[in-house]
């Protein structure tokens, strides 16, 4: 198989200043891609600010022959983001590919959290990729082409203790992506999400340090590069991946039990076996192909 370039692709990768996003951004332009290296250079919490992480990845890409340029907006304010945007089209002239790859941990179990936490959290995670993605879809739409992967995570799929905030934004991405996927379907925009498990500054204290080159960044990015690529096709899609293992996961539907009229709270006890079964189950693709069980009960 011939290799995957993207020459002629210009890419914002967001966070791109430690772990995932700098190794993503690393992978883009060492195949060819001009990468707008966003970072606002904070901690794991969101505190603080330096141009340094983002400028540090865009010294590495020219080093090693690529082209990139780093900016330090904000994902989760409409200026930044539009900044972010505005950075790929000043410096290379058009914007094919956006990773929302940005995030803050402020990890506390639901008893102890702050509105505070709750709303820095949703504002980096859900909040920046809808700003980015909304400042870069006009030109995308106009151009008839775009990639988009959003990264979301485990914990918002399966829930995780004391992250209530974090897995809320990262159910959200799931949500966000699959109406991307509808919306720019005839644009040949392509959306689709990234679960991934790596060990990074965001989870050295959820994974061992044992598992620091097991479940390194770089076996991560592979998908996102494919996912980035004009060759890929899928979309609307969810894939968990870390250690050299993906998989897609997928929101299906049981058979469940249906009683067209008089409907009881005794009727639902009565068949609460029923109802949960899972087998043989649907995988909707949109929300009309998961209305048509109920459609056909109700003819």
């Amino acid at each position: 198989m011939s290799e995957l370039r993207f020459d002629g692709r210009v890419a914002i990768v967001t966070g791109a200043g430690h772990g995932l996003g700098r190794q993503h951004a690393l992978e883009l332009a060492a195949r060819g891609a001009k990468v707008v290296v966003n970072d606002l250079g904070g901690d794991r919490s969101g505190a603080g600010a330096s141009a340094g992480p983002a400028q540090q990845v865009v010294e590495e890409i020219v080093k090693n022959g690529g082209e990139a340029v780093a900016n330090p907006d904000n994902v989760a304010t409409p200026e930044g983001a539009q900044a972010i945007v505005q950075a790929a089209l000043d410096n290379f002239g058009k914007i094919d590919i956006v990773i929302n790859n940005a995030g803050i941990l402020r990890d506390k179990s639901f008893k102890n959290m702050t509105v505070e936490e709750w709303d820095a959290v949703i504002a980096v995670h859900l909040r920046g990729a809808f700003l980015v993605t909304s400042a870069a879809w006009p030109h995308l739409r106009d151009q008839g082409y775009g990639r988009i992967v959003n990264t979301s995570s485990p914990a918002g799929l399966f829930g995780n203790f004391g992250q209530a905030n974090y897995s809320t934004a990262k159910m959200g991405l799931v949500g966000f992506t699959k109406t991307l996927a509808h919306e720019g379907a005839k644009y040949n925009i392509k959306a689709n999400a990234i679960a991934p498990v790596a060990w990074t500054r965001m989870t050295e204290d959820l994974l061992p340090a044992d598992f620091a080159e097991a479940l390194g960044v770089d076996k991560v990015t592979p998908l996102v590069a494919y996912l980035a690529h004009e060759d890929n096709q899928a979309s609307g899609e969810v894939y968990t991946v870390g250690g050299g293992r993906i998989a897609k996961i997928f929101v299906a539907e049981g058979p469940g039990w249906a009683k067209k009229d008089g409907l009881t709270v005794e009727d639902v006890a009565a068949n609460w076996e029923q109802i949960n079964a899972q087998e043989p189950f649907i995988v909707p693709r949109n929300v009309g192909e998961q209305m048509a069980p109920l459609m056909q009960v109700l003819q």
